[in-house]
């Protein structure tokens, strides 16, 4: 690539290495333990399961094994490796049964026995085990209203780890006393392994509000089922630690490896933070800001989670979405602005797309379209502007997820493409 690569050839190489950068399998692979002297055993969950898996199984054989991933991001896998997709990001039945399957699987083990845990996100929904007088459409429910609610994605693990039977640890306290050795890939801001997935097989860290203190500060009202249990003793995890974990790949892997392909491209990259977060329009906006006062040929890269609080208009979009319109709102005619925000797992909130691209005309051709970009922010309706101007990123399942990340590129005056 030449000293003045255009600003979208500089973001498609700053995502195209992320990706490579976290590649699942890649990252799995060295760190496969030996096996163990008695029954070894896999059980991999969250959107990263199949390719996880499938590494570990390339290492060394398994006397069973359990694969839990979303609709669509399986992978063919050799016997006797199990693969069951369920639903995602509302939980199923199959997500339920699921789950019974993989406690059971665990609480076969024995001493000299291994369990060997691969854990990424999206695990959270396909792991789904209600405790004692909690209905899976209450759960269903309370997650839908979570999700809504502009909730970190910590506070929301922290509340599922507390409303189920195999999160928070309680998974690995089943593999007792077998040897439990975790792999995460982490979608979480700060990489904490207890909330990746809720953390199935780690002792959650407690460090926060309580779970029935987090749900007022959102305005969610609970069912008297599930209020009952957060103040039982039971719904609190079970003390660690449970075995060894080791995080494999995280968003920091990734946005080293893309500032590298900026600095490639002859542009500078700048890093925000691996961890940001907060609502979605307002990150975009403070990065506007930003990008309007940094010099020409910069990258600004940052990674995280961040949130939309949707209230009663629900329109079409993500939060990735909703980032990009928001910052092409706060840069539109006054600088040359080429961005790209993408899930790294392939899905942006609930619709088939990573994410998508801004340039400087992305705006006017979606209202040349019929879209007001405006109103479509008001709305929560990003997607239909981004796909009005033609400029989803459609990538299928990646098969990786460490969560958000967003490259926005200052362009010289005299090249806006």
């Amino acid at each position: 690539m030449n000293r003045r690569a255009a600003p979208d050839a500089v973001l498609r190489a700053a995502w195209e290495a992320a990706l490579a950068a976290v590649d699942a399998e890649a990252c799995t692979a060295p760190h496969i333990p030996p096996a163990p002297p008695g029954r070894s055993v896999l059980i991999a969950v969250g959107k990263a399961a199949a390719a996880m898996a499938l590494a570990a199984a390339r290492v060394r054989r398994f006397d069973a094994g359990l694969v839990i991933t979303r609709d669509g991001h399986g992978l063919p896998l050799p016997e006797p490796l199990r693969l069951i997709e369920a639903g995602h990001p509302l939980p199923d039945e199959r997500g339920l049964d699921a789950a019974g399957q993989a406690l059971e699987l665990a609480s076969e083990l024995r001493a000299g026995d291994q369990l060997l845990a691969l854990i990424s996100g999206g695990g959270s929904a396909l792991l789904t085990l209600p405790p004692p007088g909690i209905s899976l459409r209450q759960k269903r429910d309370l997650t839908g209203r979570l999700l809504a609610s502009g909730a970190r994605i910590a506070d929301i693990n922290r509340v599922r780890a507390h409303l189920s039977l195999i999160k928070g640890g309680r998974l690995g306290e089943a593999a007792f006393p077998a040897e439990v050795v975790t792999l995460v890939i982490s979608d979480v801001p700060g990489d904490d392994p207890s909330l990746v997935a809720s953390g199935p097989t780690c002792q959650l860290c407690e460090e926060g509000d309580e779970p029935a203190a987090i749900l007022p500060r959102f305005g969610l009202q609970t069912e008297p089922a599930i209020s009952a249990w957060l103040q039982d003793p039971r719904s609190r995890p079970p003390p660690g630690p449970f075995g060894s974990t080791i995080v494999v790949a995280r968003a920091a892997d990734a946005l080293a490896a893309a500032a590298a392909a900026v600095a490639r491209s002859g542009w500078t990259a700048e890093l925000l933070g691996d961890d940001l977060e907060g609502e979605a329009k307002e990150l975009g906006a403070h990065h506007a800001e930003l990008a309007l006062a940094y010099p020409a040929e910069t990258v600004l890269l940052s990674g995280g989670e961040t949130s939309v609080s949707l209230g009663p208009v629900r329109g079409r979009g993500g939060r990735n979405l909703e980032y990009l319109l928001a910052l092409g709102l706060a840069v539109e005619g006054k600088r040359p602005i080429h961005a790209l925000a993408a899930d790294t797992d392939g899905i942006d909130g609930t619709q088939p797309c990573a994410g998508a691209w801004l340039e400087p005309d992305t705006l006017a051709r979606a209202r040349q379209a019929g879209v007001d970009p405006l109103l479509a922010l008001a709305e929560h309706r990003s997607h239909d502007v981004f796909a009005a101007a033609d400029a989803l990123l459609v990538t299928g399942p990646t098969r990786t997820n460490v969560n958000d990340f967003r490259g926005v590129a200052v362009a010289d005056q005299a090249r806006v493409r």
